[in-house]
């Protein structure tokens, strides 16, 4: 029981950061620290054989660090959101009766808010559904259709301008489709969230120009661990194109347009680099914007001790000297 005399819901560890910011390296300092297990919430890292790009940890690391969900599916498979949920509940479910505690580190930041927001079981838009809602609001206006969407579904239309036409519309849609109003699904999406009491800790740059020359490094140490060789080796191995997710991450879909000679090998490091650049972009705006952590500067020399310290706190120990 709490000081405030009601139980503690089980903590889990969220360590979220964009790529080359350390979090494997904090993750394995925390391993040693504590009992705590690691998920892994990356989406390239779910797919076997892929190892060199999407920067999965080697056998020896495995071996020590033990990392849930990666090696989860072929290449020539998808892997959503939802599913990522589903995996992750089972897992952290698994690691909290084992009398330890779930540590989610990686940076598909999508996943990390699926897991914390709960995923709507909204239906895929109908194009005819949505074709006559169009023609109600060109016959009635708008301000008519957001009338019948307060009707349905007031606490949606409540937060919705009466003009708002894509965003009534597919309230409305949904309504019609699910027979029943979006507010509720995403209730209970909500409800589908785990019950935990998570620590969200976010590794950013203080300068983002020491982040950028970290990415450099990694995707030279890439290119020269094989990377090429390994995309062939996929390509030759799994039935694959490049409009699969599999192909579609950053460093494995310049590889694969340098050798469909859709792009020269000459700029293949200087595109990799962008790419993941721009990746790393996306990653930070979507900590900040969305998940909204406790932040430590990933280039700290004390990084690992900072961030320890606050585990510690959190789970209620003294980090050992």
């Amino acid at each position: 029981m709490s000081a405030t005399g009601f139980a503690r819901l089980p903590p889990a560890i969220l360590l979220m950061g964009p790529t080359a910011s350390g979090k494997t390296a904090v993750a394995m300092d925390l391993t040693r620290r504590f009992p705590v297990e690691i998920v892994s919430v990356d989406s390239a890292q779910v797919f076997r054989d892929m190892n060199i790009g999407t920067a999965k940890p080697d056998t020896a690391t495995l071996g020590e660090f033990p990392h849930r969900l990666i090696d989860l599916v072929s290449p020539e498979e998808a892997y959503s959101a939802a599913r990522f949920c589903a995996d992750a509940r089972t897992a952290m479910a698994d690691i909290a009766a084992s009398g330890k505690v779930p540590l989610l580190v990686g940076g598909t930041m999508l996943y990390f808010k699926a897991l914390l927001a709960g995923l709507a079981d909204l239906p895929p838009a109908c194009p005819e559904t949505r074709a006559r809602i169009d023609a109600q609001a060109d016959a009635e206006g708008w301000p008519a259709v957001h009338a019948e969407l307060a009707r349905v579904d007031p606490e949606t239309a409540a937060r919705l301008h009466p003009t708002d036409a894509q965003r009534i519309q597919r309230a409305l849609e949904v309504a019609r489709l699910a027979g029943r109003p979006m507010s509720a699904l995403l209730a209970a999406a909500r409800h589908r969230a785990p019950a935990c009491d998570f620590l969200k800790i976010g590794l950013l740059p203080a300068e983002r120009s020491v982040l950028h020359a970290r990415i450099a490094g990694r995707f030279d140490a890439m290119l020269a661990a094989g990377l090429e060789g390994e995309v062939e080796m996929l390509r030759a191995k799994y039935r694959l194109d490049p409009k699969l997710p599999a192909m579609r991450c950053v460093g494995y879909r310049q590889v694969w347009e340098v050798q469909d000679g859709r792009a020269p090998r000459a700029e293949l490091r200087d595109r990799g680099i962008y790419a993941t650049r721009q990746l790393a972009k996306r990653q930070i705006t979507w900590l900040g914007n969305s998940l909204q952590p406790e932040v430590f500067d990933c280039l700290a020399g004390d990084l690992a001790a900072q961030v320890a310290g606050r585990v510690a706190r959190f789970l209620g120990n003294t980090p050992p000297p």
